[in-house]
This record gives C-alpha cells, sequence and structure tokens, in this order.
C-alpha cells in the first residue's frame, strides 16, 4: 500500500526533484529515508510517524518498527536527533493495553491518532476527540505519564472519502475544543493544519478564500483560541504546506496568514510528510522563500513573514517544535554535527554504492 500510494504522490510532481525517479519499495526503507531527511536536506531533528488501519499489519508502520528506527538514528547520531510517535487507536481490540505497552518498552516523544480511523480507506474505528466514554481514559494515561503532546491527523481527505464514505465527518475540527477545554496539560498538535482538501485544490476554495477569507477547517481551527479561551492548541502544516505551495503559493501564504493569526506565531510546527515528497530540503526553500502578499496582508491584517532567516520563519521551521519537545537548539550536537558532517562524507565518497553503505552502517537489515 505504502509504495502505491507513493507513486501516486510522485505523479502529482509537488517536488520536481521526483521527476524520472524510480519509485520503488526501496524508496520507503530506511536507508533512504535516512539519506533523504538527514543527508540531503538542513533537517537536524526529525520525527517519524505512521498512520493507524483497520487491521494492524496495514499500519504503515508498527509502533515497534517506529522506535527501531529512532533508536537506530540516534545511536548513530548521539543525542535525540530522531524523535518517535506512538499510535493510539481509540475503540481497536486491546488499545489501552497498547497504550500501557508504549509507556513501558517504546517511550514515546509523542501521540498519534486518526479519528477517522484510517486515512486512505472506511473504517470501523472512527472516534472523536470529545468523546468522554471511549477517548478521554487514553489522555488520562498521557497525561499521567507526562508526555502531552497529542498529535492529530485532521483534514487531507481523499477524494473518495468526501463522496462515499460518512467517515469524513471525523476529519473535522468540531471535536477539538472541548477536548482541548477539558484537558488543559496536554498539548493538542493538528496535523495538516486541518486543510480539508484533498490534494488537488478545487479552485473553489480559492475563489471562496477571494470572497469571504476563509478556508474550510483551517480557518475554523484557527478561531478555535479566541472562541473558547485555550492556549494549548497547535497546528502542523504537514503534507499541506508542501502542495498548496506547488499548486497555489496564494493559498499556502494565506493558510499561514490565517494560522498565525489565529493561534500565534509560537503555535505553528513544521512539518513535510517527507519521504513521501522526497528529500524535505524544497519545502524548507520554498517556506524561506515565501511571502504573505501585500493585498491580504492589509485586508486581513496577516503577519508579514520576513525573510529567509526571519524570525517567524526560525520559529516555525523549528525553534517552535524545539520548545514543544524539550530539545536545545543551541546544543553542539545540531551546530557542529560531527558524527553527521562524518556520514555525509562517506555516503558522497561511495557514489553509486551509497545505498549499501547507509544498510552497512546501520547493520540492521531495516527492509520497512
Amino acid at each position: 500500500m505504502d509504495v502505491l500510494l507513493l507513486r501516486e504522490y510522485a505523479k502529482l510532481r509537488f517536488n520536481p526533484g521526483l521527476k524520472g525517479s524510480r519509485v520503488n519499495r526501496a524508496s520507503l526503507q530506511f536507508p533512504n529515508f535516512f539519506k533523504e531527511v538527514f543527508l540531503q536536506s538542513d533537517t537536524k531533528v526529525g520525527l517519524l510517524s505512521s498512520a493507524t488501519a483497520d487491521k494492524q499489519q496495514n499500519w504503515f508502520l508498527t509502533n515497534p518498527q517506529i522506535v527501531r528506527a529512532r533508536d537506530a538514528v540516534n545511536n548513530k547520531l548521539g543525542g535525540r536527533r530522531l524523535l518517535s510517535h506512538a499510535l493510539f487507536a481509540p475503540g481497536h481490540p486491546n488499545w489501552l493495553d497498547e497504550i500501557d505497552r508504549a509507556l513501558n518498552e517504546y517511550k514515546p516523544d509523542a501521540w498519534k491518532g486518526y479519528p477517522v480511523g484510517d486515512p486512505l480507506h472506511y473504517s470501523r474505528f472512527p472516534y472523536r476527540l470529545d468523546d468522554e466514554k471511549l477517548v478521554y481514559p487514553a489522555y488520562e494515561k498521557f497525561l499521567k505519564a507526562g508526555i502531552k503532546n497529542v498529535c492529530i491527523h485532521k483534514g487531507l481527505l481523499p477524494t473518495s472519502f468526501l463522496k462515499y464514505f460518512a467517515n469524513w465527518r471525523y476529519g473535522g475540527v468540531d471535536d477539538v475544543p472541548k477536548a482541548a477545554r477539558d484537558w488543559p496539560d496536554l498539548n493538542f498538535v493538528i496535523y495538516h493544519a486541518a486543510y480539508k482538501a484533498s490534494a488537488r485544490i478545487p479552485w473553489s476554495m480559492l475563489r471562496d478564500f477571494e470572497k469571504n477569507g476563509h478556508i474550510d477547517w483551517v480557518s475554523d481551527l484557527a478561531e478555535i483560541p479566541q472562541k473558547h479561551g485555550m492556549n494549548n492548541l497547535y497546528a502542523d502544516l504537514g503534507t499541506t504546506f508542501g502542495f498548496t505551495a506547488i499548486i497555489h503559493p496564494r493559498i499556502a501564504a494565506a493558510i499561514l496568514g490565517i494560522l498565525i493569526k489565529g493561534l500565534g506565531e509560537d503555535h505553528i510546527l513544521w512539518g513535510t510528510d517527507s519521504t513521501y515528497y522526497g528529500s524535505p530540503q524544497w519545502q524548507i526553500e520554498a517556506l524561506r522563500r515565501l511571502e504573505i502578499p501585500e493585498d491580504l496582508q492589509a485586508k486581513y491584517g496577516y503577519s508579514l513573514l520576513g525573510g529567509p532567516r526571519s524570525q517567524i520563519k526560525e520559529k516555525i521551521l523549528g525553534r517552535n517544535g524545539a520548545r514543544l519537545y524539550g530539545l536545545n537548539p543551541e546544543a553542539a550536537e545540531y551546530r557542529q554535527d560531527p558524527k553527521l558532517q562524518e556520514i555525509k562524507k562517506a555516503y558522497a565518497a561511495a557514489g553509486s554504492k551509497g545505498h549499501k553503505y547507509l544498510s552497512e552502517l546501520f547493520s540492521a537489515g531495516f527492509d520497512t
């Protein structure tokens, strides 16, 4: 399933660098992930995630696989260079026991949930974040364990969801206010900034925004803090920034303007969904170049983003995430990075045998 999905994303040409590249299972295996994220981009720290499905064999990565990759990177580079999610799946058999197992064995940095149950197919296990009977016992475990970042997939729905599956309603944000208000000591990080549309932007969305300044679910998310009085809500940009920046930068700029105005510049987190779109470097450079058009700044009061290294962009690209996950961006392991530089030089010297070099370097037989 992962390889088919990657091929579909490659066809959309979000990243021109993928044109003509051979997409196969190796594209999603560990050596390629490490190469594209750590060797071919400015990324200093990554957060490895996955997605649930009704059958665990259809999860992109299981919790043990995530941990295995996390530990391999951290052991080679030193410190916390790859953070990890643990998936939680309300309604699945023994799902609360899996949370206990994650706490005891996996030691995740954050949690990841999919209220639609499965982001690509119909699921028997959708849920609302504010379901007191079903989901609140999980929040209690999270809080007691001190792992307070709860990352939630919202929006980014396939066209088939909107046409055929009633589960699409669980992808909205109407369940966020009560959950965030009832659990003020948890941080609710809404992935993809809840952008409703699938990977192709309907021109009607751009037309509607030009009329009323509203983008479905993104605007609804951004309005929650002011309407409900809370400060524990965050937006992760995820795939949303990547494809809007390519398909129509004005929408990308508007999304940033809406989120910064509503949530605050300290509550926007960077995300790329790489390696589905190749190395994240093209997205990093796109954000550094982007500015909100003057007419949108004047009409809606959006903030000026500033130059490539402006305070707002530096916050979004890493400093907000570092604060949320307890990292020190000034630490020598991120600034000097001798171990990573050594690996980069060896990889370059290996030439066409670079993939083999990385496989041998980690020597763990990664095949996922």
